[in-house]
This record gives structure tokens, sequence and C-alpha cells, in this order.
């Protein structure tokens, strides 16, 4: 090849360097620096520029560590990368770059900082500032778990001063970024304070990976505020920005603030079709489990015991402290514990309250601060409540409904009051009643303000209609005939946002009772004579009927006699013993959560299939499981 070729080409690989730089460090176009560093690769690798396949490797990298996520797709960046390092004077800056990178990548996804940490030192030694510059944010980018908090902020504050040294604005911008996610990670009052700047600053000129951050944050401060319609808009909007910018979190970000908005409605088990898919994505980061909890959440929400056990089994591995600290570690955690506490698992709501003990003073916050599930004290409450340890539970959600006024999460305070007031009842200590009352009348106001969940004056009602039952919401009105699981529903919808253990609802009014619950008839002492009662008098107007002859009119009438006093037959024999007395699943758990959870969802199909209106509402709203609720949103 001639001098002149030689030189055309090197130039056009510095052209293809100088675009991918651009892309990235300028524009935050993650999409578009793949494009132009791979490029660059082939070619330095064609024409034998090792210096240029260094630089070229180390763009392709991109802005963040983990961002090819694929086996695939990672094993190409890793070769790149050593080939690289391969061509290069062991003791030069661009070793220390590439060994830099080799490493940070290894250190995520092993989950130890300790190497990073030494190469950090290794570049801060080597004197320039762009290795020092990325080493820090590798660091950084390593240390997100809640242990590590104070080390996080030095170290976002030295990027900040590098990079008046590198001159590029993309390290300005991580150093003011990770200073902001450190602050909400932290639940720092000035966390919008900083907020504040970097918007500044992307409004100044757009950068789109940094920009996606920002506006993933924003997602989560329109979910505290209560404003879940909002979110839910800027939640989308937030996913075209990361599939603009090219970032591999664009999905599971989406999902998981889906997995928020929906938890707060009272409707997380319509997302299990798409938790179903995004558990087994490939784009997820191979230390995130927090896609697993919520599918374990929602499953068990959505009445699917065997899948959700499963799920929380796989989490629980050979031990909750075998999970991964990553970025996501409390947003998992707290999807651990709820699914612990759905599904009656002690062992695994022990294992979780010793874990999250430590930073009972932090919010449960996923990722980059996308998603906020409220304090670490409200999880800490549910895992205490579930392993049975009442004052423990009182105590935490006490704290957690301070903690998440002070987080201003308006949501996460409404959750923490209501199962306080749960707590509570169960409790039952002579002042429990009152304060129970309190805060459940508190809940209640404040999700009417915000237009969440109401716990009083519900719309639905279900009441008793002849050998039936009636069912009303809004609007609409329909009778459908009596099932097994139409009590269950009827206790529920007369108990709104009360979770009431399975094996109450099977063992009838009672021991609903016993639980502070609303009087909703079920089949009761008195109910049973007045089946009892209504047996004697179809008696004798079936005698009556076959005294009128066999006309049709006769022969119709005694028909229905007979079929309501079938009901009724059947109704005592599935209440009561031989000896009379009320039939009890005798404390049986999984009987009860699978009895009832069938009898309902059959109830349930039933009011649908009448009216599909009042169906769907309940769908919705409805859930079984060892604890069942009715949740209307």
């Amino acid at each position: 090849m001639s001098g002149a070729a030689v030189a055309e080409r090197t130039r056009g690989l510095a052209a293809l360097l100088a675009q991918g730089a651009r892309a990235v460090e300028c524009d935050g176009d993650l999409v578009s620096g793949r494009q132009w560093f791979g490029r660059a690769c082939r070619e330095a690798a064609r024409i034998g520029d090792p210096r240029a396949l260094a630089e070229a490797a180390l763009g392709l990298s991109g802005l963040w560590l983990h961002e090819f996520r694929t086996a695939a797709a990672a094993l190409t960046l890793q070769s790149w990368l050593t080939r690289a390092l391969a061509g290069v004077d062991p003791g030069s800056v661009l070793a220390v770059r590439l060994r830099a990178r080799l490493t940070g990548e290894a250190a995520y996804r092993s989950g130890d900082p300790g190497p990073i940490l030494s190469m950090l030192d290794e570049a801060r030694s080597s004197g320039d500032p762009l290795a020092r510059a990325e080493a820090l944010a590798m660091a950084h980018h390593c240390l997100l778990q809640p242990e590590y908090a104070a080390q996080r902020r030095s170290l976002a504050a030295e990027l900040i001063v590098a990079s008046l040294h590198t001159g590029r604005r993309s390290d300005l911008l991580l150093g003011l970024l990770w200073q902001t996610v450190d602050l909400f990670l932290d639940a720092d009052p000035h966390a919008g304070r900083a907020l504040t700047e970097l918007r500044t600053l992307l409004a100044e000129q757009d950068h789109l990976a940094v920009g996606f951050v920002v506006s993933a944050i924003e997602v989560m401060l329109a979910i505290r505020s209560g404003e879940l319609d909002r979110a839910e808009e800027l939640a989308h909007a937030c996913a075209r920005r990361g599939e603009a910018a090219g970032d591999a979190d664009a999905t599971w970000w989406h999902g998981s603030q889906l997995v928020a908005i929906r938890w707060y409605q009272g409707r997380l088990a319509e997302l299990l079709p798409m938790l179903s898919e995004l558990i087994h994505s490939p784009t997820l980061s191979t230390v995130d489990n927090s896609a697993v909890a919520a599918y374990a959440v929602a499953a068990a929400q959505a009445g699917d015991q065997p899948r959700a056990r499963s799920a929380l089994a796989e989490l629980a591995g050979r031990g909750l402290a075998e999970l991964p600290r990553a970025s996501s570690w409390l947003a998992t955690m707290a999807g651990v514990v709820e699914a612990a506490y759905l599904l009656d698992d002690a062992d695994a709501a022990g294992q979780a309250y010793a874990l999250l003990t430590p930073y009972a003073h932090l919010p449960m916050v996923g990722g980059l601060a996308i998603a906020c599930f409220g304090s670490v004290e409200q999880a800490l409450g549910v895992a205490a409540l579930t392993t049975g340890d009442l004052d423990r539970a009182v105590g935490h959600l006490a704290a957690a409904v301070r903690h998440n006024l002070a987080l201003a999460h308006h949501p996460a305070v409404i959750v923490s009051r209501r199962r306080l007031a749960q707590a509570l009842r169960l409790r039952a200590e002579p002042a429990d009643d009152a304060w129970a009352d309190r805060e459940a009348a508190t809940a209640a106001a404040d999700a009417a303000a915000l237009g969440l969940v109401t716990l009083d004056g519900s719309p639905l009602s279900v009441s008793r209609h002849g050998s039936g039952w009636r069912v009303a919401y809004g609007h609409h009105q329909v009778v459908v005939a009596h099932r097994v699981g139409m009590p269950y529903l009827a206790t529920l919808v007369a108990n709104p946002g009360h979770e009431i253990p399975a094996v109450y609802l099977a063992a009838g009014l009672d021991a609903g009772l016993d639980a502070g619950l609303s009087s909703q008839p079920v089949l009761d002492r008195a109910a049973v004579q007045h089946y009892q009662e209504r047996l004697a008098q179809l008696r004798r107007e079936l005698d009556d009927a076959r005294a009128d002859g066999r006309s049709a009119e006769a022969v119709s009438r005694a028909e229905r006699i007979r079929q309501e006093q079938d009901w009724i037959l059947a109704e005592l024999a599935a209440a009561t013993g031989l000896s009379g007395r009320t039939r009890r699943f005798a404390d049986n758990h999984e009987r009860a959560r699978i009895a009832v959870g069938k009898a309902i969802r059959r109830a349930v199909h039933q009011v649908a299939a009448a009216d599909p209106a009042i169906g769907a509402h309940l769908t919705r709203s409805v859930r079984t499981g060892t604890r069942c609720a009715y949740w209307p949103s």
C-alpha cells in the first residue's frame, strides 16, 4: 500500500475516533458511539495501529460499566480491550486505562469493588487526568451498595474536580450526576438542589445518556408526590429517551417504574405477563434481581402461589445474604419482604430483616434513584409482621410513617399507615385500637386527597338477594347465582384495604370478627338458624305445590323450591360438620389458601360474565393468596 493510501486510511481512522468521541462525550448518543468506535476498532486492527485500537476499544466500552449485556457482546468487548492492551506499552497511560476498564467490568459483575479501587490508585499515580477521571467514574459505579455511601460522595466530588483537567463535558456531567444520585440514595434533603444544577447544565446543552437518568429520577419524584398518572406519562417518555440514547437499562427501568406505580395503585398483578417476560430478558443486568422480586410479589398478589414461591426460592438460593449487592439491592429486598409477607414465609422475612436492619435510615431506592419504595423501616416492619414480632412491627412501621413523610413520599406514607393500623389491631394492646383507627382514617383521607385507593365509601357492594347475590358498582348492577366464593367476596368488599387471612374467610364470620373486621354476613350461627327456618318453610311450600296438582305452573314452582332447598342444604353441608358446629380449616393455611383462592376467582369470573365492567374492576382490585384483600382503585 502506498504512503498516500496509508495516510488516507489514517485520516479516516482519526475521523472515526473523533466522531465516536463527539457522539459519546458531547451528545451522550451511545448508539452512534458504538457504531463509530466499532468501525474504528476494525479499521485500526486492519491497518495495524495499536494506539488507535486502544482508543477505539476504550470508546467502544461506552460511558457506563456493563453496557454490553448479552454474553456474546460482553465477550466481544473484552476481546477488543484485551487485544488492544497486548499491543501497547505495559507502562503507558493507555495500558493503565485499558486495565482499568477491564478491571471495572469484572468488578461490576462480581460485586467486589476491591480491584477497581486498586486500579483507581494506579490511575491517580499515573498523573493522567483521563485515566483518573475514567477510573473514578467506574469505581463509583461499583460502589452503589448502601454500605459505601461516604466513599461514593468523595469519589463524585473528586470526579467533578478531575473534569476541570480533562476538559471533557461528559466527566463534569457524570460527576454531578453521581453526586445527585448519592444524595437521593442517602435521603439527603438537599438532593433536589443538586438535581436542579444538573438540569440547568442539560438545558444549556443536552446529553442523551445523562439526561435519560435525570428523566428517570423525575419519574421517581412524581411517584413520591403521588401524581401517579403523570408519573406514568413521564415513565413512557423516559423509556423513549433511554432507547434514543442506546442505554441498556431503558427497558427494565421503565418496567421498574411501572412496578412502583402499579404497586401504589393496588394493581401490581396486572404486570405479571410483562414481568414473566422481563425476568428472562438478556438485557437485564447480571447483578440485578429486582425484576424477579417484583415478579414474586405480582404472582403472589395474583394468587399464583406456586410461581410466587418459586421466584422467592430463586432469590433466596443458598440464603438471601448471597444476593449481589448492586444498586438495585434495597429495592430487591423490598420485594423479597413483601413476597415473604404474602406467602407467610417467616424464614425469608427473618433473613431479610437481619440484612436490612443496618440500613433502616435509608430509602429503598432502585438503580440510579429511578424508583423508590419508601423507607427501609417499612420493609423491616412488614418483615416483623410476617415473623409475628408485633412490637417490632409497630415500632418500625411508626418510624416508616415519619421517614416517608420526610421523603415526601406520599403513597408510601399511606401504605405505612395502613400497615401500622394492621399491626396495631393484631397487637391489640389497650390504646392500640384508637391509634389504629387514627392511622387508618388519616391514610384514607390522604388517599382520597391524592386520588389513590380510597378505603371508605367504596362504590362496590355485594349483598344477598334471595338465593343469589346482588353486585352493584356505580351505575352497574347485576344479580348472580350463589357460589362458594361469593360470601368470601362479600367479606372482602365490606372490608376494603384490609388483608384478611384465607383461613379467616374459610372459617366464617367469627374468626373475622376476632380480627376486627366488618360484620358482613357470611354464615354465622344466626344465618344457620335462618337457613333451617327457611328449609321448614320450603317444605311446606313444596307440599302446597304438590297439592295443586300437575299443572305447568305447579310443576315449575315445585322445581324452583327444590333448587332453593338444594342450595341451602349444600350451603349448610359446606359450612357445618356432622355435629352441626361451624366447619373450620383447623388453621391449615395452605389448604385454606388454595380453596378460598379458587372460590373467589370463580366468583369473580361469574360476575365478569354477567357484567364485564364490574368484572374488570374485581379482577383489578381483588387479591387472593394466604391473605386476601379488596383494594379499590
